[in-house]
């Protein structure tokens, strides 16, 4: 089987629909009350990672045209109106592609795991860093209990204005 490129893997993150798209669950999440932006479906690749360990799942990581222009410049801090999105699915094995090769090499996204998004405003949100943050579930905030623990994830990632991601080259 053939590797798949940045490009071919966003195309098909767009096609997919694991997650609710925007305005069928307005509830706003707690703590930061960030909504799913409509059209992020189409915003451009930062990166793709594979996480192992008690996460063990595929991620696309996306940016608005703010973020996307940030990561290319390398301008830090981002500015105010960056947005970034995560979406993660779990991490299988693909019984399709793997009995073509005939051994376990194949792994695909499964089951959705959750969305997130950190949006950039210095004023609004200037006791976390200048970030707000939001999770989402099958389309639903989760609850401030979660919320409450996404700066403190993000504070050892301060020289790198808060944000783990970095702009995957280009071949």
């Amino acid at each position: 089987m053939k590797r798949i490129s940045v490009l071919q893997f966003a195309a098909a993150y767009r096609a997919s629909t694991p997650f609710a798209d925007p305005g069928v669950d307005e509830a706003v999440p707690p703590v930061f009350g960030i909504k799913i932006p409509p059209g992020y479906r189409d915003w451009k690749v930062i990166s793709v990672a594979r996480e192992a360990g008690n996460n063990n799942d595929l991620r696309a990581v996306l940016g608005n045209d703010v973020a996307i222009k940030a990561f290319r410049e390398g301008t830090l801090p981002y500015p105010d109106g960056t947005i970034i999105t995560r979406r993660a699915w779990s991490y299988v094995a693909s019984a399709e592609n793997n009995k073509v090769f005939g051994r376990a090499q194949s792994f695909v996204a499964g089951a959705p795991i959750n969305f997130q998004l950190s949006v950039k405003d210095s004023g609004k949100y200037a006791s976390t860093g200048g970030w707000g943050f939001a999770q989402f579930k099958d389309g639903k905030p989760a609850d401030e209990a979660v919320h409450k623990t996404c700066f403190p994830c993000h504070e050892p990632a301060k020289a790198n204005a808060f944000v783990y991601t970095h702009y995957s080259p280009s071949p």
